[in-house]
């Protein structure tokens, strides 16, 4: 059974590319339908469990699945050998962009991808928002939540706002019967804001605990990832300029696997290869200790309305999260006339035909070479 786990988990690590629904849809296919490892229903169980904790949907159905077959040490073995080859893929991208990054092969390349790169975060957008906002309640939260952030608040202090208010309105719907939504002035309110203007000296420790905080705390896609690496590595510590975040979500982008790894990307740009090893054993490892709290607890974290409620108000505010950052990021990518263009071009093909993120992203690669060699 560990052997069936181990070239299941590889197998998806090599040739899983499109993003956590992608990757979803994959391991349906091969644990449900191929190898009847367990029913739809069992698979839609794991799949709402996952939801109710934070990190990589994908990477935690396959730690999840992994466990039911083989125990601990399928737990273990499955989520390693899912993550290692996008991980490995990743560092040999940023040992190249590293390298070469400044030549101008290179930024001919990434001046065409980033505007590809604008669109797929945006129709994830889309696709995942339908999912998450969907009454009053979660559209003030998603609103409330993009405007705080454009004022300066937190990431996570938002996120626990978005669920604790949800949490708390749900709750008294249900015990004093329906209560009238108002939209309060939220982006009137004014806490500090919790970002530094100048940059922090860079320290290897920091960085795993950073991506550590990050792996604990962030629930939904990991597209939602973009607005804590703005707010932690841009805003607040001053380690990458948007320019680089942007290569960072491309190169997550070109690879198979989680798109968490983007964090082994920022990690070994500024820490080299224990950059990239610390950032992502920090980001992953809080996946696998939720899958093993869990496993035995997906029947009670189902059943509860708190937590259910709690969960739509934080991936509301992740909405609101990933709308604001963006929007930022897409001011750094759209520079001129050609990359407005290369923009439309790649909205229509997304989303009027549907076309494969990876060749999206190298046709925009071949786009920028051939308007600026």
């Amino acid at each position: 059974m560990l052997r069936e786990i181990v070239l299941l988990s590889l197998k998806l690590g090599f040739t899983a590319f499109g993003g956590p629904a992608a990757h979803i849809a994959m391991l349906h296919d091969e644990a449900v339908k191929r190898r009847k490892w367990l029913t739809d229903e069992q698979f839609l169980d794991l799949l709402g469990a996952t939801n109710l904790i934070p990190g990589p949907n994908s990477t935690e159905m396959v730690i999840h699945i992994s466990y039911m077959r083989a125990g601990w040490p399928g737990l273990l073995l499955g989520g390693v050998c899912f993550i290692v080859p996008a991980m490995v893929s990743v560092l040999a991208l940023a040992w190249a962009y590293v390298r070469f990054g400044t030549t101008p092969t290179a930024s001919w390349l990434l001046y065409g991808i980033k505007p590809v790169i604008i669109v797929v975060v945006a129709q994830a957008l889309w696709v995942l928002g339908r999912k998450a906002v969907t009454d009053k309640l979660t559209t003030i939260i998603a609103i409330g939540v993009m405007g705080l952030y454009f004022v300066g608040w937190n990431e996570l202090l938002l996120l626990a706002l978005g669920g604790g208010v949800a949490a708390l309105i749900k709750q008294w719907q249900r015990l004093w019967g329906n209560l009238t939504l108002t939209v309060f002035p939220l982006s009137g309110l004014s806490l500090p804001a919790l970002a530094v203007s100048t940059a922090v000296p860079f320290d290897l420790t920091a960085l795993f605990f950073i991506f550590l905080k990050i792996g604990s705390v962030l629930y939904g896609s990991g597209y939602v990832l973009l607005a804590f690496l703005h707010g932690d590595f841009v805003e607040r510590l001053g380690w990458l300029t948007n320019q680089q975040l942007l290569d960072a979500i491309a190169v997550g982008q070109l690879t198979p696997g989680p798109v968490f790894t983007t964090a082994t990307f920022v990690g070994y740009l500024l820490g080299g290869l224990p950059g990239g090893l610390l950032a992502t054993a920090g980001i992953f490892l809080p996946s696998f200790i939720f899958v093993a709290i869990s496993a035995r607890l997906i029947p009670r974290l189902r059943q509860s309305a708190w937590t259910g409620a709690m969960l739509d108000g934080v991936n509301a505010a992740s909405m609101g999260l990933m709308t604001a950052v963006t929007w930022q990021l897409a001011q750094s990518a759209i520079v001129d006339i050609w990359t407005g263009f290369l923009l439309g071009a790649a909205a229509i093909l997304l989303f009027r035909f549907k076309l494969n993120t990876t060749w999206l992203i190298a046709g925009g690669a071949l786009a920028g070479w051939l308007l600026l060699r």
